[in-house]
């Protein structure tokens, strides 16, 4: 399985893999070996069709000889360029055998035991792909690390003029507290530390609770929170017009929350925030900030930024750089736009030059760089939470995450993965921190 995109993609594709052991499948990282491949897809980043199809070529003549030696072959492409271009991929390329939208994977070991060609499933029934998927499997769970995802809200009801998310996603729906909860308690049964709650808008979450009612994030993370064993949670991605006042309120409220918060604003330009579609204005997003630091004063803030959207001006780019500045970013994503096919942006006429965009993505990430790496310098000397996750680079080392996301080094010592450590910072790198745990005390 080869997996493409955002977090979501990332629990689809782990849930993908633990319906086909069920069904007895073993997984290959070698491609030529695979009786069955997926190619699980992301259609956000600029030409993911071509690239699919690119792809799809070579994975065609894995397929043909793999026929040369006697060895069936079944090519399943995934995700939600599948659920854009379904009939497309299988006409273009017949080599492919399924084509599987995000929302009807759960369909994906029935198809493939009744040899399935040339068929296409784009359901957008995600509450039915969620009533049907079991729990993961113990071993499964831990043998996919410390940390894990776990998707609570998919769908976007927002349509931002530059987002095919809507199309390929579908509708906003949020799973009912109850299965998060199973779903949580069960990973950390298995030693999971550290659970990312996910979603195309996860804020927007209002799920149905336990005496009826429905539940917000806020809420449900409070609920996550009483469980002993787990150490950690997060959430991702955000939108600003869901941001409620019970949520920002958890940042205070839940020391298991950790305190980080990605909430994209995509422009600092009020009129270039209309023309998207994003029903907030930059004054909007600072209030919200204002109000998370100051129940957080420590928190780390990340954010996401499309350059060159149609009909952007100097000005407007100038006031991107203005918000910038004035939040102080610890992180961030910054693109390009690029048009994606059937989306309202696509068809304007205003688009920009390329090398305008590039240009002003420059200055813009030089800014940005400039503001990561003066968070990462504002650690040294400080002491943080490290959760170890993996081994380190070198022998008898060991590599974690800070609760702002960073890669933290340290030796080894007498730590190990899946504790929570207090590490002194003693340096910081380019994309790294390291430094020496300080006392004995372990979060296990």
């Amino acid at each position: 399985m080869k997996s493409y995109g955002c977090q979501m993609n990332v629990y689809d594709s782990a849930r993908m893999g633990d319906l086909l052991r069920l069904s007895g499948d073993v997984e290959t990282q070698d491609q030529t070996e695979a009786d069955i491949l997926i190619l699980n897809t992301c259609h956000i980043r600029e030409r993911a069709t071509e690239k699919l199809f690119s792809e799809l070529g070579r994975v065609r003549d894995i397929k043909a000889a793999r026929a040369a030696r006697g060895r069936d072959t079944q090519l399943v492409v995934a995700g939600c360029v599948a659920q854009a271009e379904g009939p497309e991929i299988i006409a273009r390329q017949s080599a492919v055998d399924l084509v599987v939208g995000p929302q009807a994977y759960h369909q994906l070991p029935s198809l493939l035991s009744k040899g399935a060609s040339g068929v296409i499933a784009i359901d957008l029934a995600a509450q039915a792909k969620f009533e049907a998927l079991p729990l993961p499997r113990r071993d499964d769970v831990a043998r996919r690390g410390v940390s894990a995802f776990v998707t609570v809200q998919e769908g976007c009801d927002k349509f931002c003029s530059f987002c095919v998310v809507p199309y390929t996603r579908g509708v906003e729906i949020s799973r009912p507290v109850a299965d998060v909860t199973a779903e949580v308690e069960n990973l950390v049964s298995a030693g999971v530390k550290e659970v990312t709650l996910i979603g195309q808008n996860v804020n927007a979450y209002r799920g149905e609770g336990p005496n009826g009612g429905r539940w917000s994030l806020g809420r449900l993370i409070a609920r996550l929170s009483e469980m002993p064993q787990l150490h950690r949670l997060r959430y991702t991605t955000s939108h600003p017009r869901d941001m409620d006042d019970e949520l920002i309120e958890a940042h205070c409220d839940e020391p298991k929350l950790m305190p980080y918060l990605h909430l994209p604003v995509q422009s600092g330009s009020d009129r270039v925030l209309a023309a998207m579609n994003r029903r907030h204005t930059a004054r909007d997003y600072l209030r919200i900030i204002e109000k998370v630091r100051q129940v957080r004063p420590d928190i780390a803030i990340s954010s996401d930024f499309i350059v060159g959207f149609p009909g952007e001006t100097s000005a407007d780019f100038k006031a991107t750089l203005t918000l910038v500045r004035e939040v102080g970013f610890a992180a961030a994503f910054s693109f390009k736009y690029s048009a994606r096919p059937g989306t309202p942006s696509a068809e304007r006429a205003d688009q920009i030059a390329d090398d305008v965009k590039t240009e002003r993505l420059a200055k813009l990430q030089e800014l940005l760089e400039d503001q990561r790496q003066a968070f990462n310098r504002a650690c040294l000397g400080r002491t943080l939470e490290v959760l170890f996750d993996k081994p380190g680079r070198y022998q008898d080392q060991l590599a974690g995450r800070s609760p702002y996301l960073q890669a933290v080094h340290v030796p080894s010592g007498d730590a190990r993965i899946g504790e929570v450590r207090c590490v002194r910072i003693e340096a910081v790198g380019s994309n790294s921190l390291s430094g020496r745990l300080v006392d004995a005390s372990v979060m296990a």
